[in-house]
């Protein structure tokens, strides 16, 4: 048995974000279709006797208490009545308010390495479950794949899609969630459409127009990466994306990105790296 793990969050991006109505606890129903990246960031995790659930590195803006990592591992202890404790490192590479699921993945690959490191053997279904209460993105990274998702999110279909290459730009804001879910001008009517029905020109992110207008650097964004291909938001926002021909093309692309912003180019990820961590 290991008693340390070290272990990949990775991003996510909506290839598209339809808001299709709203249920009366006021949480939105959506369809969306998720795809994984192989970049993210990198947690550690070291088990510990004590119990303690410790987070051994400052994440700004993010107060232990607060962070979704010591949550899920808080939570996961509790329902499983593990005597055991964890320390935990996080490197931080997604922007936070980005709309790449940096939060949810970090809470995710918590559930999945100490599914593995207190060796609960745990089911995939069983973790979703769990990771619903925390947000809900948290049920796609557990169930680590490429998928169409509707309900609030959590209600999750596999789904093929050719791999890819794209670039993802973050242009210097964070657009917080709330904000944009609760604004008057939000379409919340979008007409529901069927898993093969999907394709990028007949899909949209109803969030993008909300975001653009109050936040013009996302549009500003969106304009710069249009010029190289077909972009859009991911997620409430910040970050845009566009795909990209081949893996040369998204290096060149990110390499004329204007300084003011970060560009990265990222590879589609087939499965999540801890997918055979559960079961």
């Amino acid at each position: 048995m290991t008693d340390a793990l070290t272990c990949l969050a990775p991003a996510k991006l909506n290839l598209f974000l339809h808001v299709v109505g709203r249920r009366a606890d006021g949480y939105h129903l959506l369809q969306t279709a998720f795809r994984l990246l192989d970049w993210g960031d990198t947690l550690r995790f070291r088990c510990r006797a004590d119990g303690d659930i410790v987070r051994m590195t400052a994440v700004p803006g993010v107060p232990a208490e607060d962070d979704l990592v010591v949550r899920a591992a808080r939570r996961l202890q509790a329902a499983a009545g593990v005597s055991q404790g964890v320390d935990i490192w996080v490197d931080k590479v997604l922007p936070m308010g980005g709309g790449l699921g940096g939060g949810s993945s970090d809470a995710a690959t918590t559930l999945l390495a100490l599914n593995r490191l207190w060796q609960l053997d745990w089911s995939r279904e069983r973790l979703q479950t769990l990771g619903l209460a925390l947000g809900a993105d948290v049920p796609f990274f557990v169930f680590g794949r490429d998928a169409f998702a509707e309900g609030v999110g959590e209600a999750l279909v596999p789904m093929a899609v050719p791999p890819s290459w794209y670039v993802v730009l973050a242009p210097g804001v964070s657009v917080p969630t709330a904000e944009i879910f609760s604004a008057k001008e939000l379409t919340r009517s979008t007409e529901i459409i069927k898993m093969p029905d999907f394709a990028m020109h007949t899909t949209r992110n109803d969030l993008q127009p909300v975001v653009c207008d109050r936040y013009p650097q996302v549009a500003e964004a969106i304009d710069w990466l249009s010029q190289y291909a077909s972009a859009r938001m991911t997620g409430s926002g910040a970050c845009v994306f566009a795909p990209m021909g081949d893996e040369a093309q998204a290096r060149q692309v990110v390499a004329q990105c204007p300084e003011r912003w970060q560009a990265w180019a990222a590879r589609s990820l087939d499965r999540h790296p801890l997918y055979d961590w559960a079961v």
